[in-house]
């Protein structure tokens, strides 16, 4: 068995395997979109002894915002295996492999939409967000509210949907930036619509895409900076009320408060588990992490186990800074470790998805209640989101 990168030539084989896997079929013009979009670099595959694709993964390269600022992420998506060659560990090997091209290129976290949490839990991978789902009755909409700017319908200009989204983004861990072509191949779409709600001054401050149909009106990311956006925002969705029988929101942050503005708060709502996340390379994410300042320096020591990616095995020191920058140096096996803990664990607890005091009771991390407490307040509150699919 071979695994390297695809070659140009091999793009009928990806999509035949892709087409098979997923069950979808490409028409001719989608086919040719792809083809001119098609990056072989970014595919691994694994390859038999006659040269034929077996399974193959793709990666997506971009930064992701952590505490408000950007972490370089490889993304996994499009794993898949022809069904007489599964579970002869060819996406063990291929996922093995990735972790290795990604800390070699300088990624320091990697994410992917799972197919099953407990396959890809066995890599160190973890579940790092949920979302939420709501479905509205049209008589259940908030109440129209009156604002001094206004709101352009199919106002599809990416710097302004972008300069809004990197602000709502930067607020949230684990959201993606956007590249010009994916709002252009994989935010955008024919049959969907846009909103934009500028302020009285001309400031774009929050933006709806969304699609009407089937007497549902389906608002498929509703992003807003300021409480004048999302009234203006929800006016606009609410003066749909002739034309559609309920609104759903298909993906919220788990932390929106909705249903507490709303009159009637009887809503259907839907928790989602959406994404997991892992740490590519320890030592280096923690070096780039913003901790919490305390004023003096500090240090700990930290067991971490890492079965898949061995370069982060070991007991590691961390020295934080007075104003909360880190250096980790490895401390040696015979040290000992203030606390414990696996990749996964460290994954949730960077990304503020569980706090450090939640992980310890659930017995996921372990170490003295006053070492948990200092981290407690080194590590920064932060809620995770994710809006995009890859």
């Amino acid at each position: 068995m071979e695994i390297r990168t695809l070659q140009a030539e091999e793009f009928d084989a990806m999509i035949k395997l892709g087409e098979y896997a997923f069950q979808y079929r490409l028409s001719a013009e989608e086919k040719a979109d792809a083809k001119m979009r098609f990056k072989p670099e970014n595919i691994w595959g694994t390859f038999d002894e006659e040269g034929r694709l077996t399974a193959k993964l793709g990666l997506l390269h971009a930064d992701i915002f952590v505490n408000g600022q950007r972490m370089p992420m490889a993304g996994i998506g499009g794993v898949a295996t022809w069904p007489e060659y599964r579970r002869q560990g060819f996406v063990k090997q291929l996922l093995t492999h990735s972790l290795k091209v990604m800390n070699e290129s300088g990624k320091l976290i990697s994410m992917l939409h799972p197919f099953s949490f407990p396959f890809y839990r066995k890599f160190g991978f973890e579940m790092f967000g949920d979302y939420k789902k709501y479905v509205i009755p049209t008589d259940k909409l908030p109440s129209k509210e009156m604002t001094e700017g206004e709101v352009r319908r199919d106002t599809a200009d990416i710097a302004t949907l972008n300069q809004v989204y990197e602000a709502y983004a930067i607020n949230y861990n684990g959201m993606m930036l956007r590249s010009e072509e994916r709002w252009k191949h994989s935010i955008l779409d024919d049959d969907g619509h846009t909103a934009v709600y500028y302020s009285s001054s001309g400031e774009p401050q929050g933006y709806l895409l969304y699609k009407a149909a089937k007497k549902e009106l389906l608002v498929e990311e509703f992003v807003w900076l300021t409480e004048e956006s999302r009234k203006a925002l929800w006016t606009f969705i609410s003066n749909h009320d002739s034309m559609v029988t309920q609104t759903v929101l298909a993906q919220m942050p788990a932390d929106d408060a909705l249903t507490y503005t709303l009159a009637d708060p009887r809503i259907t709502q839907e928790i989602v588990p959406y994404g997991m996340a892992r740490i590519v390379n320890a030592a280096s994410f923690v070096q780039a992490y913003a901790f919490h300042g305390s004023g003096v320096e500090q240090s700990l020591t930290v067991s971490l186990s890492d079965a898949h990616a061995p370069w982060n095995e070991g007991i590691w020191r961390w020295t934080l800074s007075a104003d909360g920058k880190a250096s980790v140096e490895a401390a040696g096996l015979q040290a000992s470790a203030d606390i414990q803990c696996d990749i996964q664990t460290l994954t949730t607890l960077m990304l503020g998805y569980k706090r450090p005091t939640e992980l310890w009771r659930l017995g996921r991390l372990t170490g003295d209640a006053a070492t948990i407490a200092r981290l407690e307040q080194a590590i920064p509150s932060g809620q995770t989101f994710l809006l995009d699919y890859f």
